[in-house]
Parts: C-alpha cells; sequence; structure tokens
C-alpha cells in the first residue's frame, strides 16, 4: 500500500532534478551570453583603441610633418633674405669701388691735362690756345671793356699783336668793337686767363683748374662709358 507513495515522491524528486538541470543550462546559456558579450566588448575597446593610437599616430606624423614645413619654408625665407642682403650689399660696394675708381680716373686725367698745358705754354702753339681762351672768356663776361690777367708765363706773351688777334676775332663773332686790355695788379699763380669788368665786379675764370671743373661730368660720362660699359 505504501508502493505509490514511493512513486509520487520519485516523480516529485524526478522533476525537481530536470527542474535543477534546466535552470542550471539556462544559468550556462546566460554565462555563455555574457561572457560572448564581453568578449565583444572587449574586441570592440581594443578595436577602438587601435583606431585611436594610429589616428594620434597620423596627427602626429601631420604635425611633426608641418612643423618641417614651417621650419623648412622659414629656412628658405631666411636664406632668400641673406642672400638679397648679400647682393645688395656687393652691388653697393661695387658702385663705390667704380665710383672711386672714376674718381681716381678723373683725377689722373686732369693732373695729366694740367701738365700738358703747362708744358705747352712754351710751345709756338699755345698762342692760339691762349687767344681761344681769351675770346671765350670776353663772350662769356658780355662786357665792351674788360681787363686781361693771367699767369706770369702767359702774360709774357700776351702782346699788342696777340691782344689785335683778339679783337679781331670778337668783332667777326659778336660784330661788336670789345676791349680789352692787360690789368694793372700781379700776375695770377694759376694757369688760365681771367677777364673782369673795370669796376671788378663781374668776371670770368677761364683759369686751367676751372675749365677741367666745366668739363668733368663730360669727362665722367667718357671714363664710365669707356671703361664700365664694356664690362656689361
Amino acid at each position: 500500500m505504501n508502493r505509490p507513495e514511493n512513486i509520487a515522491a520519485a516523480e516529485s524528486d524526478r522533476g525537481s532534478t530536470e527542474a535543477m538541470a534546466t535552470s542550471s543550462q539556462g544559468e550556462a546559456a546566460l554565462i555563455e551570453t555574457i561572457e560572448s558579450d564581453a568578449q565583444a566588448e572587449e574586441v570592440k575597446i581594443l578595436r577602438d583603441a587601435a583606431e585611436q593610437v594610429t589616428q594620434r599616430e597620423q596627427y602626429t606624423d601631420k604635425k611633426i610633418e608641418s612643423m618641417l614645413n614651417d621650419a623648412l619654408a622659414k629656412a628658405q625665407s631666411q636664406a632668400e633674405t641673406i642672400r638679397a642682403k648679400a647682393v645688395s650689399q656687393a652691388q653697393l660696394e661695387i658702385k663705390r669701388r667704380r665710383l672711386q675708381a672714376s674718381n681716381e680716373t678723373i683725377d689722373r686725367i686732369m693732373a695729366m691735362a694740367e701738365q700738358k698745358l703747362q708744358s705747352m705754354i712754351s710751345a709756338p702753339a699755345y698762342r692760339d690756345v691762349l687767344i681761344g681762351w681769351i675770346v671765350e672768356a670776353a663772350l662769356g663776361l658780355g662786357a665792351d671793356v674788360a681787363t686781361l690777367n693771367a699767369s706770369a708765363a702767359e702774360r709774357a706773351l700776351i702782346d699788342e699783336t696777340l691782344l689785335n688777334d683778339v679783337h679781331q676775332r670778337l668783332q667777326h663773332e659778336t660784330g661788336r668793337s670789345i676791349m680789352i686790355r692787360l690789368a694793372d695788379g700781379p700776375p695770377q699763380t694759376a694757369q688760365g686767363v681771367v677777364l673782369a669788368t673795370e669796376d671788378g665786379r663781374m668776371a670770368f675764370n677761364n683759369q686751367v683748374k676751372t675749365r677741367l671743373l666745366r668739363q668733368q661730368r663730360h669727362i665722367q660720362r667718357l671714363i664710365h662709358d669707356t671703361l664700365f660699359m664694356e664690362q656689361k
């Protein structure tokens, strides 16, 4: 009579066992799902981290490249500035040396011209040179009467015949009679002639140094064209 109770108890135990088994399987499935999600999250985290590292590396590379480009551009700009300054300084130095050479050449030419003209005083041809200078000074002064002075060596050459030749030249060139006489004062020290009005208020300096100074610009241009244009 106790058998049915045993059977019922057995079935009850089996049901409990099955329920426990089912519960264990559910827990295992849940754990497996959690582990799977955790692994997926871990993979995602690692992938995101790798992407961030890659992005940072790319940013760093671009930053370094930008810094290098900026440094290179700055260095090139500084190099161009230094080069331009050096070229400018070199050009100024060349110009300065050319000007110095030109001035030195002009000084030598003028000194040689003065020496040449000084040596010509004793030559017969110098008489015509002297007449030309006197006529030029008389035309520049523009007076009807003038006094003439010159160096001692030149005054020795100025006689009535020379003054008559000067008067004839002036008469021919101006159509006027211009009277010129030797000054009463002492002779000049410099070579050349000076004509002055009788009251001494105006004068025309036609001495050698003054004549050369009047021609200095022409001499400079001639020297520049001769010496420096050929170097271009």
